[in-house]
């Protein structure tokens, strides 16, 4: 019997990860690429097939099994026409992606929100299953969110709900990559954390980081995760901080939703979760109405970077009516 297959591609500010996927055997191969070897957006186009390339060279298969290739993107995006609006962690603005993959290859490109990604895969393969409101977080480079309600992804009018890591939060904020003032992820990303430890340094507080900073080398969250296991008050401080403002954040979301679940992932949870999660449910906790939250858990999806993955599948079956 011949098997069927999407390929799914979730990028964002740094990382471009492939995967070839069905619903029987899960992810059966990836590639990794940096989103930094594309400063244009026909490079990056060209390196999204690259990668597409070398899934079906890698494992033998035949791109007429493939059935889609489901893009997750940062930012606003256009699931119906193909087009990234605005994404400040990539540069680009009003990029048809779809039609610039779709110059390379005959199978059907589908674009979706990248945390609308994971969160469709959260909700049909992970930790949310059966949930009927949920909200998705995934805390990186930036913060995004992706909602499920009743049971089913809600995009908005303008195909842009769940931005919420542009939501004010701090009056005369920094200033975020969207070019407003306070925003959600300029306060609490692990761009916000990283930005906040190497000004300290840089001002003379001594850090388990400080090497990395004189280095100039970039601080991921493998390293943040370091320094917190080794007690750097620096970085304590300002992970804390963060992880305050997204409890409360969080808290202030759900006393509005009154959701069944709250789901957590990116890089930053995904390394640092023993850290990080205590002081955001904590701060929720402190935050939240009684009311409002005593059913609403607050978890950590197990699936993490590969949710946008398997959120593949039910976009292939949403827009294409195939099932893999």
């Amino acid at each position: 019997m011949k098997k069927n297959y999407i390929i799914s591609i979730d990028f964002g500010g740094t990382k471009i990860l492939s995967a070839l996927v069905n619903s029987k055997e899960g992810i059966i191969a990836r590639v990794k690429k940096s989103t930094k070897d594309a400063a244009t957006k026909a490079e990056l186009a060209a390196l999204l097939y690259e990668s597409i390339v070398e899934l079906l060279d890698g494992n033998n298969v035949l791109e007429t099994s493939v059935k889609s290739i489901c893009i997750g993107a940062p930012g606003s995006v256009d699931p119906f026409t193909g087009v990234i609006g605005l994404a400040p962690n990539l540069g680009f603005q009003n990029f048809n992606i779809k039609d610039a993959l779709q110059k390379f290859t005959d199978i059907p490109v589908l674009l979706e929100n990248d945390v609308n990604l994971a969160a469709l895969g959260i909700a049909n393969f992970d930790v949310a299953k059966d949930k009927q409101n949920v909200l998705v977080v995934f805390i990186g480079t930036g913060i995004g969110g992706g909602w499920i309600l009743n049971g089913n992804i809600y995009r908005g009018n303008t195909y842009a709900a769940g931005e919420i890591g542009h939501m004010h939060v701090l009056d005369n904020g920094p200033i975020c990559g969207c070019g407003n003032k306070g925003c959600f992820e300029a306060v609490a990303s692990r761009s916000a954390m990283v930005r906040d430890i190497v000004k300290d340094i840089k001002s003379g507080k001594r850090s388990k980081l400080s090497k990395l900073v004189k280095a100039k080398a970039q601080i991921k969250s493998k390293s943040l995760y370091n320094a917190m296991a080794s007690a750097d008050p620096v970085t304590a401080f300002h992970v804390h901080k963060a992880c305050a403002a997204i409890g409360k954040t969080l808290a202030g979301i759900n006393n509005l939703m009154n959701l069944d679940m709250i789901v957590l992932g990116g890089g930053v949870i995904e390394a640092m979760k023993a850290f990080t999660v205590p002081i955001i449910k904590t701060t929720f906790n402190q935050f939240s109405l009684k009311q409002s939250s005593k059913k609403t858990k607050i978890v950590v999806s197990k699936l993490l970077d590969d949710a946008a993955l398997y959120g593949g599948i039910p976009l292939t079956k949403e827009f294409l009516n195939i099932e893999v």
